[in-house]
């Protein structure tokens, strides 16, 4: 079971559900937990430019990424814009 509260059968761009599909199967559970429900909420929202950008970001390690949305390391240059921060400001609001 993925964790995914939404179908990918009600979204009609196989980009996007592929998309869905690797932010809940990562090889990090835990960033399965930051990304999926991250997923679920804003994939069918965003656009071209942040869809590329997301689909870019899921080609980094999830160590890395794990340690840029916790605040371990310093998140680099390339992904110092909205996207991660809206990755990460959604973690927090997740868990109060």
């Amino acid at each position: 079971m993925s964790g995914t509260k939404i179908s990918s059968a009600s979204i009609d761009d196989p980009r996007r559900k592929k998309l869905l599909f690797r932010a809940w199967h990562r090889g990090m559970r835990e960033m399965d937990l930051i990304l999926g429900p991250f997923a679920d909420e804003r994939i069918a929202d965003l656009d071209d430019e942040r869809l590329d950008q997301f689909e870019a970001l899921m080609s980094e390690n999830d160590q890395d990424l794990y340690r840029w949305v916790m605040g371990e390391r310093a998140i680099p240059p390339q992904w110092g814009g909205p996207l991660l921060a809206s990755i990460i400001a959604h973690r927090r609001q997740r868990i109060g």
